[in-house]
């Protein structure tokens, strides 16, 4: 296990590319003392720590045909498009299990990223036990206007890429001088300011004005962390893995060749860093 943090942003689906990425990890024994995940980020990571190889690949082409898992027939009936019951429940113990004694091995830290939507504050959920954790992992994933909020410990909690999308500041606070960050935003992105999603926003959260306030100014934020890693990354104080092109695929994707070829991307993007990689992470 190297002495790092793993970084893991968001994305919807464009985080098969992370499931890639630690597909390749997983392979070559790839283990780091800290990980964050954020979003799709936190749930490509569960199965990474559990070692299952190409679950999380599995998890996003599977089950895009069936209106339980991922659609406007989900959100309408029970307010979150990506089915809570399906996603959190069903495939984790029947259809697709989780090896939760395999995550008990991890001997490492790890956090799912949210966004407490009453201080507007990320909030860094620790992964201890999957089964009663995975509401963090949830909590991470929870998209503003098309998911429910989340309640854990009497607050609530929303998807922390609205607060932290790329957590490398806290990983270098939680003592890292080492980072490793999967990015699903291709090279020279720059995230643009919300537009009319900000009514609804208000409108929604209308008792929890702080999360209008970071969705109005998140695009500041994200290009100023992105700035912050592109200056470390020129030192060589961190590892960067992000796609090189614009991906074909959206937040929400049903076409699973679309999906397959930016699972293979990510998985050939770290492959071919892979000697630089471990001189990184092997550098005193």
């Amino acid at each position: 296990m190297y002495q790092a943090g793993l970084i893991l942003e968001g994305g919807g689906m464009k985080g098969i590319y992370t499931a890639g990425v630690l597909d390749f990890f997983m392979e070559k024994e790839i283990l780091f003392s800290d990980c964050y995940g954020v979003s799709a980020g936190a749930c490509h990571l569960c199965s990474y720590l559990s070692g299952q190889h190409k679950r999380a690949y599995r998890i996003s082409v599977n089950y895009l045909d069936m209106k339980q898992y991922c659609g406007p027939g989900s959100l309408f009936t029970t307010g979150d498009l990506f089915g809570v019951d399906m996603c959190y429940g069903l495939i984790p113990d029947y259809l697709d299990p989780y090896d939760f004694e395999a995550f008990t091995r991890y001997e490492g830290r790890a956090y799912a990223v949210a966004t407490n939507i009453r201080t507007g504050e990320p909030a860094y959920l620790p992964l201890k036990d999957m089964h009663k954790d995975i509401i963090a992992v949830r909590a991470s994933s929870s998209m503003p206007l098309v998911s429910r909020n989340v309640k854990i410990d009497g607050e609530l909690y929303l998807d922390g890429g609205i607060s932290d999308s790329i957590p490398i500041r806290q990983s270098i606070r939680d003592g890292n001088r080492k980072n490793v960050i999967i990015m699903t935003k291709e090279e020279g992105y720059v995230r643009q300011p919300a537009g009319a999603e900000l009514v609804a926003i208000r409108a929604r959260y209308l008792r929890y004005p702080k999360v209008y306030e970071l969705m109005r100014e998140r695009h500041l934020s994200y290009n100023n962390t992105v700035q912050y890693i592109e200056e470390k990354a020129q030192r060589g104080e961190v590892f960067v893995i992000r796609p090189r092109h614009v991906s074909k695929v959206g937040r929400v994707e049903k076409d699973k060749a679309k999906l397959t070829a930016l699972y293979e991307e990510g998985y050939r993007d770290a492959q071919n860093c892979y000697l630089d990689l471990l001189e990184y992470l092997e550098r005193v």
